[in-house]
């Protein structure tokens, strides 16, 4: 480590701020200030997706799970229908106001169209955007992070979490947060030695402004963060903890206290339910409810920011179609990818949809991908995000399907 990174760490301690340069350009200028956000929550352990937006119109679904199917619309712990043919599980009612006023929408059937079953390996080929075990030293977040204009902020990045994941890996700088921890007392913060420090790092030359960078980084998390929250410490698949609702309104709060926040990243683990994953109520139900909740609370806390952010939910894989003999699903293929946001043309379910019959699965067991997620992601960077097709490129550099993605499903 060399001075300048370590007088960043000595400012951040729980927040790591990694240096770089920006990479490739942005449209045309880096002086021109681009106001979107995007927010990407990944669910490691492969969520089922099935169970989360529900094809009641199919009648294979429920032949294929008759004890983990969740019941039609109208009935106790039943579906909340979405358009007559797929209906939401009834833990996402909170979210059911954003489908109403079309800021909601989902891609059912997408997903990383490579076979692995590992979630190890499907998690790192959604992270960094390659498939099939092709190397990458930089996350795709990452390479967002470095077409879009440099706004001078210590915190235009900013992933949650106590470690810096594979997706926002790479020379572009980002600012980690822990979960729903207050402010964070470090030896830094001592007024002797935060005194003595800005004595000697008071000039204009790099070092002198890498610590200023990680102070001001350092103040802003802890100003945001003021209020304690409390937030299950249970940690699940590479460290992800099981979500809990207070999420949304910490991330809210960052957002609000610093607007140059632009780029964010959270996970949340608990989705491998091979066991008792239950229907309208039970382990999946458990889960779906904090997640919605927070959700929800994220959308009414950024306010006016909303019409300017996308937030996209997307695991490393989806379930078996059928249920296992544990009340459970094993690890599949197709998931369904969940689009929030102002600019989002929602209030649809999108896809290539065919059939739960056995001859439109995957291998005769899984929902298959026939959107690639790339494919979805690429149209929100450029359609809301405002990211050149060129740059859209270089952010998925092994990538290129010119297909709407947005098709109804």
């Amino acid at each position: 480590m060399n001075r300048r990174e370590f007088l960043k760490a000595a400012a951040l301690s729980s927040m790591i701020f990694l240096p770089g340069i920006s990479g490739w350009a942005f449209g045309g200028s880096n002086s021109d200030v681009n106001t979107k956000k995007l927010i990407v929550i990944l669910l490691r352990g492969g969520i089922d997706g099935l169970n989360v937006v529900i094809p009641y119109g199919d009648p294979n679904y429920y032949s294929l799970r008759p004890t983990i199917a969740v019941s039609k619309p109208g009935t106790p712990n039943g579906a909340i229908d979405l358009n007559s043919y797929f209906g939401l599980h009834p833990a996402m009612n909170p979210l059911m106001p954003y489908w109403q006023d079309k800021s909601l929408a989902f891609v059912h059937a997408s997903g990383s169209p490579d076979p692995t079953r590992s979630h190890f390996d499907a998690q790192d080929y959604m992270e960094t955007g390659l498939l099939g075990g092709k190397f990458s030293s930089t996350g795709w977040l990452n390479r967002l992070v470095g077409v879009i204009p440099n706004q001078h902020s210590p915190v235009q990045a900013l992933s949650v979490g106590p470690i810096l994941p594979r997706i926002f890996t790479g020379p572009a700088p980002v600012a980690t947060v822990e979960n729903a921890k207050g402010p964070t007392n470090l030896f830094i913060d001592r007024p002797q030695i935060a005194q003595a420090f800005q004595s000697m790092y008071n000039g204009t030359g790099d070092i002198d402004l890498a610590f200023a960078e990680g102070m001001a980084a350092h103040k802003t998390i802890n100003t945001a963060l003021s209020a304690p929250q409390q937030q299950e410490q249970v940690m699940a698949n590479r460290g992800a903890p099981l979500p809990t609702s207070s999420f949304g309104r910490q991330l809210a709060n960052l957002f609000e206290k610093d607007p140059t926040v632009q780029v964010a990243f959270i996970d949340f683990g608990g989705w491998d339910t091979h066991i008792g994953e239950g229907a309208g109520k039970g382990q999946l139900a458990n889960r779906l409810t904090p997640l919605a909740s927070g959700l929800a609370d994220l959308i009414d806390g950024l306010g006016p920011m909303y019409g300017d952010t996308s937030i996209v939910v997307m695991s490393e894989f989806g379930r078996t179609a059928k249920e296992n003999g544990n009340g459970g699903t094993d690890h599949g293929h197709g998931n369904v990818m969940w689009l929030m946001g102002g600019g989002i043309n929602g209030g649809q379910v999108y896809g290539r949809w065919s059939s739960l019959a056995n001859s439109d699965l995957h291998e005769g067991r899984d929902l298959p991908t026939s959107t690639d997620f790339r494919n979805v992601l690429s149209c929100v960077l450029n359609e809301q995000m405002n990211v050149s097709k060129k740059a859209v490129q270089q952010i998925f550099p092994d990538f290129s399907d010119n297909r709407n993605p947005f098709t109804t499903a």
